[in-house]
């Protein structure tokens, strides 16, 4: 990895009180958005790029926290001054989304109209509910048009939809292992994991929090469930193989037998300390609902006439959960609408958390992709 941190940085919450208009006919206000920012602002606030995050990142993007250990933001490796996306030349923007536990608010804050926190009563948003309050943020900051929108997973449908629904606002779409509606495989797992968590007996419907404890176990699952799906058959193979705990059987059927096992494990501990159930529900729920195409009778490239960005997707060959096929679909409807687009899809052997990772092809192609449009900019 080339280039250096941004160093220690300083979350910002802001506040709107006007009521956000949401896709499910509910509306949801006051409400506060915490987001981070990276680099300045041009005098002609040209330079500015959105980074939308996914299922359990945040707005932070980069950076460190001063005094907390091992807090780098989600994107550190690719996000910072002479990095692929590089801080000295862009204005970078990380927005946490409504429904998160991670300072926007979400379930875990009060309700204003019943001074009872949210828990399940909070309203169910979408992709499209994100953009229109990333909107907002962008009107707050006095930025009226993007560099570039940025994300990956998740946070690539949401880089797309702003390429379909605000046009005018965005120079280029950059969308990195993501998908223009999810399978119905995925919506499976999604599922699943959501079963896992609302068949725990500590849910109590949603409002775990007037009971004074955590549906843990079933955040656990739901966390191993997901995380499969993130790995290459070949990554685990490579990590763990068959690799036994204690390097020989112990004949039981509810101890840690093999390693892949105790990682699983471990991950699933983690994620149940920290992340919201609620929040889980709400943006699987997010995932499995978006669907551009669904407004123009299934027509993906009817779904992207509207669109005038330039366009980079990029694929990783064994990530099997939104797989390059799914990159292509969309490439075929930028083309069908003779759409400016750049297609990579990398052979990476870590699946679908590749996008995360500092593979030295996949970044020296988002270094070109933000060269050029630094060679662009007014």
């Amino acid at each position: 990895m080339t280039g250096r941190s941004v160093g220690d940085v300083s979350p910002e919450d802001l506040q709107f009180d006007e009521p956000l208009q949401l896709r499910s006919g509910a509306s949801l206000g006051p409400y506060a958005l915490r987001i981070e920012t990276y680099g300045q602002l041009n005098s002609s606030r040209s330079n500015a790029v959105l980074v939308c995050h996914a299922l359990n990142a945040s707005h932070h993007v980069a950076g460190t926290y001063a005094g907390q250990a091992k807090n780098e933001g989600w994107w550190d490796n690719l996000v910072g001054p002479g990095k692929p996306l590089d801080t000295d030349r862009f204005f970078v923007i990380g927005v946490n989304n409504l429904g998160s536990c991670f300072g926007s608010t979400g379930p875990m804050h009060v309700n204003p109209a019943t001074g009872r926190i949210w828990g399940a009563d909070f309203p169910v948003v979408t992709v499209h509910d994100w953009v229109d309050a990333q909107v907002r943020v962008l009107d707050r900051l006095g930025i009226t048009r993007l560099a570039a929108v940025l994300g990956g997973s998740l946070g690539g449908m949401q880089a797309l939809d702003w390429a379909l629904r605000y046009p005018e606002r965005l120079d280029h779409c950059i969308a990195i292992a993501t998908a223009p509606n999810l399978s119905a495989q995925n919506i499976a797992f999604n599922e699943v994991a959501r079963r896992a968590i609302v068949t725990d007996p500590d849910f109590h419907g949603g409002h775990f929090y007037e009971h004074g404890v955590v549906p843990k176990r079933g955040l656990r699952v739901a966390r191993m469930i997901g995380h499969i799906t993130y790995l290459s058959d070949d990554v685990m193979a490579e990590k763990f193989g068959r690799e036994l705990k204690t390097g020989q059987l112990g004949y039981s059927t509810q101890d840690i037998e093999f390693q892949i096992e105790s990682y699983l494990r471990y991950q699933g501990d983690k994620f149940s300390d920290y992340f919201d159930a609620n929040t889980y529900l709400l943006i699987t729920r997010a995932l499995d609902y978006f669907d551009p195409a669904r407004e123009h009778g299934g027509d993906l490239s009817a779904a992207f006439a509207s669109a005038r960005a330039k366009f980079l997707l990029a694929s990783f060959t064994t990530d099997w959960r939104f797989s390059p096929a799914r990159s292509r679909e969309i490439v075929k409807a930028l083309v069908d609408n003779r759409l400016d687009v750049s297609y990579a899809e990398i052979d990476a052997p870590h699946g679908h958390d590749a996008f995360l990772l500092d593979d030295p092809r996949y970044h020296g192609v988002l270094r070109a992709y933000f060269e050029r449009i630094a060679g662009g900019l007014t």
